[in-house]
């Protein structure tokens, strides 16, 4: 089983290139980084600087751990406490940028076969907004030529128990008539739950702009030394 990589991967490789003695395949390895990637970072050919990250203090490398890296070029660094996942106990679901797209269909398929589950219910099982549900209801989404009703289940969007406690809440909630008493209570989070939606959406897009960013750079570097490489024979 591979073993974890740093919580800031990058920001720990540039770490460890400019205060160990380590190699790039070392660090790469480490790090779960592209060799090219690092070694952009040593020669400060990449466009992105990073601000190092002390992976002793964090407690992911140990001073003797370095030091039998850097004794032995073919040692493989070994995680001493992997990163603390970090779990979301309120707030809107966060939902994987690949993923997004499919939330119209999956709300689609929600408000066509249970309607009786309320909007407050439709946000917090798929991570949407009122906003975007009321369009998709009045259909004026801007892309709703293309929307599709399909299973948020099938679509990874929730899971099959998570919808069946929605439907059976919904029911409970439609047989004791409470429906417009709950309704009101969960709209005092609605405006959080989209700040807290738009800002991880916002970090998501940072991220992926990054990490097609470091890509770019090391396929720059390579182009670089390749035509370097070129020059020199001939």
């Amino acid at each position: 089983m591979a073993q974890p990589t740093p919580l800031m991967p990058h920001a720990t490789a540039s770490w460890l290139v400019d205060n160990t003695a380590l190699s790039f395949e070392q660090i790469a390895e480490f790090c779960g980084l592209h060799i090219l990637e690092v070694q952009a970072m040593a020669d400060d050919l990449a466009s992105s600087k990073y601000t190092g990250r002390d992976p002793v203090h964090s407690g992911e490398l140990s001073h003797d751990e370095i030091e039998r890296g850097q004794t032995d070029s073919n040692y493989r660094l070994k995680m001493q406490r992997a990163p603390v996942d970090v779990s979301r106990t309120k707030g809107p679901r966060y939902t994987p940028v690949s993923k997004r797209q499919d939330k119209p269909d999956g709300i689609a398929w929600i408000l066509r076969n249970h309607p009786e589950i309320s909007d407050a219910q439709i946000g917090k099982l798929i991570g949407t907004t009122r906003n975007t549900i009321n369009a998709l209801r009045d259909r004026t989404h801007w892309n709703i030529q293309n929307i599709v009703a399909k299973d948020p289940v099938t679509l990874g969007l929730c899971s099959q128990r998570e919808l069946d406690a929605a439907v059976a809440r919904a029911a409970k909630r439609t047989n004791a008539g409470e429906g417009a008493d709950e309704e009101v209570g969960e709209t005092r989070d609605d405006r959080a739950s989209l700040i807290a939606e738009l800002r991880a959406e916002r970090d998501a897009a940072v991220k992926v702009a990054a990490e097609a960013a470091q890509e770019a750079e090391a396929e720059a570097w390579l182009t670089a030394k390749r035509a370097a490489e070129a020059a020199g024979e001939v």
